[in-house]
């Protein structure tokens, strides 16, 4: 049996410039952090020959083909597993449409957890590109690549992507001090308002020709962004933050919505200093920046909404049990 637990992220600035479409010609730059709530991925030797998959419902198939779900299929003929398996998946909060890359963590953590089970291991880096190949390039989805590399990393990381095929993930190390002082003033918020991200994030593709100044704007935001956290300036950071979320909104249709520009408004009026809608936008969950002296006052105001604690998650997907007979000698 072997078990993994990867992170989910949150994208503070330049979120949009990592999707191919834009970076390959152009570079893209965003400041994201890994998080500690996790995608849980279990896989498990069978005694018969069926595969058996679960998550928020069941498939039990005779052959890789027939999986329905598409990451679970894909990730399986990468790994060469093709038969005498069950994989179940767990996560902390729903896996879907929560803006906190979770398709990309069931993804990176499903490839790390059947590479152990086939007795490989490969770095992060690799992991996070097997992951792209799978959702990029063979499940065709037209979502960036920010995901996979919190996912399979974890940390807070400069992500620099391209121009071309390039991607540097380096990671940012803060002191302990100005550690605490940013991960007590992040608090998250869920809005009740789940959805896909794939429609909103195709949209912005099909919209980066138009919409190429923006993003390059969010691009140097993003590095305006990475030198404010690296010398311990929150303020600026959450500035940065702020102004990337004004731009975003404006690159598709569907990245905001009254519900959410009340929101915003309400988080910013109380005290907040930066404030944004993670991941693709339409829903999810509600990113803020706020000194502890205004977190009560924050608080009430969004009362109507749940609050979830998070601290930041250094290690990135990792195998935390490993009960393996040599099944493949």
């Amino acid at each position: 049996m072997i078990i993994t637990q990867t992170p989910l992220r949150i994208g503070l600035v330049g979120g949009g410039t990592d999707l191919p479409q834009f970076y390959r010609e152009h570079g893209g730059r965003v400041l994201s952090c890994a998080i500690d709530k996790y995608v849980y991925v279990i896989v498990k030797e069978r005694f018969d020959a069926d595969i058996y998959v679960n998550y928020s419902r069941k498939e039990i198939v005779g052959k890789v083909d027939e999986l329905e779900h598409e990451l679970v299929r894909e990730a399986m003929k990468m790994a060469e597993v093709d038969k005498a398996v069950e994989i179940t998946m767990l996560a902390d909060i729903p896996s879907s449409g929560s803006g906190l890359g979770s398709s990309s963590a069931v993804t990176v953590g499903l490839l790390n957890a059947l590479l152990a089970y086939r007795g490989r291991q490969v770095t992060g880096e690799d992991l996070a590109e097997m992951a792209c190949e799978i959702e990029i390039g063979r499940c065709g989805k037209r979502i960036g690549k920010q995901d996979q590399y919190l996912a399979a990393l974890g940390g807070l990381r400069d992500l620099r992507f391209g121009p071309g095929e390039q991607v540097v993930a380096e990671q940012i190390t803060l002191p302990n001090s100005d550690l605490r002082s940013f991960q007590s003033q992040l608090m998250l918020f869920f809005t009740g308002i789940t959805r896909l991200a794939e429609p909103i994030l195709r949209e912005q593709a099909d919209n980066v020709a138009t919409t190429s100044p923006q993003l390059l704007r969010l691009a140097v935001l993003a590095g305006e962004a990475v030198n404010n956290i690296s010398h311990g300036d929150i303020d600026g950071l959450a500035s940065a933050m702020r102004t990337s979320w004004e731009m975003k909104r404006t690159l598709a249709s569907g990245i905001t919505n009254r519900e959410i520009d009340d929101a915003v408004s309400l988080a910013l009026d109380a005290g907040a200093t930066g404030a944004k809608i993670t991941g693709a936008g339409g829903g999810g969950f509600l990113l803020l920046i706020c000194p502890l002296d205004h977190q009560a006052c924050v608080r009430e105001r969004l009362s109507h909404m749940r609050e979830l604690p998070i601290r930041l998650d250094r290690l990135g997907s990792r195998i935390v049990l490993n009960m393996m007979r040599d099944i493949w000698s």
